[in-house]
């Protein structure tokens, strides 16, 4: 939808930038940290937020050859188009402790403005997101108890690995589990089961020029629409005050709604440790195997190795490989192997530092393989209770052995952003 407002949209940007000297990103599913006394229901707290983030993304989507690049034949730049962003973000969070039925939910509705200062056509674009999560907890404390929850996103950032950009995705899963703990608590057993959705559109109206498949074409995104039904049974037994042995199986069937791609069964069972090595120093290492039930196949080896580093009570970090198979329309599975890493300082309680990273290496069923690269920094600092602010660089980078520029990309983005809580 085309906004009148693109006067005022980009009188906001400027604003915000002199207030807070740099442009930002930040994930629409993020929440302030609570603050204020809030309204009290029950014997917990209700804190409505709002935020306001003003964002620089260079690559919003594809939208017409701007001025003083070489136009093409379709008029459509080959290039992702980049522009300032305005989010108006208004939410809320409700937790109520219980020893009977616990309570937590985070939600927000999230307005996407994109100003048209950088790109001129780009106000089209902008859109609704939004986030919200909810977790009810039964007897949280007994040795039977039940976790009822509900994930809701609607953003730019999707789950499905084989999709390009410019792509807006609505996903939702609904979980339940079933913890036991019987005994002295030792030994946990919870099976658990989820069903999942996700819905794909595109985030313009054009599609890259340089697209020769399907998979890089956002017009042609719904036919990655898919439903997941997931069983699944998780265990740990400590046999050590702080080491456990921990058990992750699973089942997943997957179909899909709009493409003629086989579903998939897939079963996976992880077998490890999780436990301290030292007062400072976490370790997580599981290993086992993934197989594809379905007539198609296909399996390979799972792998976890994770480890923290609790340099002091205010200084962490954490690095890890992860291995995992996963079923994707098109292909059918796909293998990623993960290198990731996290450092995070807090300072005088008020002043937090963040920096991560990730290097993906997605190899998919055939001849298609990509690399993806992932940055995110940036300060936090809570000026009182209810006022904090955040900014930070965000780095996007993808490449695959697959033409088109919906695959192949490096996106930066900075974000600065006020939050109020009551």
């Amino acid at each position: 939808m085309k906004l009148p407002g693109k006067s005022w949209g980009g009188w906001g940007v400027l604003a915000l930038l002199a207030l807070s000297g740099t442009s930002t990103a930040q994930e629409s599913v993020a929440t302030p940290p609570l603050g204020g006394n809030g309204f009290k229901v029950g014997s917990g707290r209700l804190h409505p937020y709002f935020d306001l983030e003003t964002r620089l993304d260079s690559g919003v989507g594809y939208f017409a050859t701007p001025a003083g690049e070489e136009p093409t034949t379709s008029g459509i730049s080959p290039n992702l188009s980049g522009e300032f962003a305005m989010h108006f973000r208004p939410g809320f969070r409700l937790e109520v402790p219980s020893s009977q039925l616990a309570l937590n939910l985070n939600a927000n509705l999230d307005y996407v403005l994109y100003t048209g200062l950088m790109t001129a056509d780009s106000g089209t674009a902008s859109h609704l997101e939004g986030a919200a999560d909810l977790l009810a907890r039964l007897n949280p404390d007994a040795p039977l108890s039940l976790e009822v929850s509900d994930q809701f996103v609607r953003s730019d950032r999707t789950r499905t690995a084989a999709i390009g950009a410019g792509v807006l995705s609505l996903f939702n899963e609904a979980r339940v589990k079933v913890p036991w703990r019987p005994g002295g608590g030792a030994v946990e057993l919870t099976p658990n089961a989820a069903y999942a959705v996700e819905f794909f559109e595109p985030l313009g109206a054009t599609s890259p020029v340089d697209c020769t498949e399907g998979v890089c074409d956002p017009l042609t995104a719904d036919r990655f629409d898919y439903g997941n039904l997931h069983f699944g049974l998780e265990g740990r037994w400590r046999f050590l005050p702080k080491t456990a042995v921990v058990m992750d199986t699973g089942v997943d069937l997957r179909s899909y709604f709009n493409d003629g791609t086989q579903g998939a069964t897939l079963a996976r069972a992880l077998l490890g440790v999780a436990g301290l090595v030292s007062p400072k120093v976490a370790v997580t290492a599981k290993a086992g195997w993934g197989q594809n039930l379905a007539a198609a196949g296909g399996g390979t080896f799972l792998a976890q190795l994770e480890g923290t580093y609790l340099f002091s009570p205010t200084l962490s970090f954490k690095a890890g490989y992860l291995r995992t198979l996963e079923p994707v329309a098109a292909y059918g599975l796909f293998t990623d192997n993960r290198g990731y890493g996290e450092a995070r300082a807090i300072f005088g309680g008020k002043l937090t530092l963040h920096a991560g990273g990730a290097v993906d290496f997605i190899s998919f069923t055939g001849d298609r393989g990509d690399t993806l690269v992932s940055l995110d920094v940036g300060p936090e600092y809570q000026f009182r209770p209810w006022l904090s602010f955040a900014a930070g660089y965000m780095l996007g980078s993808r490449t695959s052995s697959v033409t088109g520029g919906g695959l192949n990309y490096t996106r930066h983005e900075g974000y600065a952003r006020l939050s109020v809580t009551y």
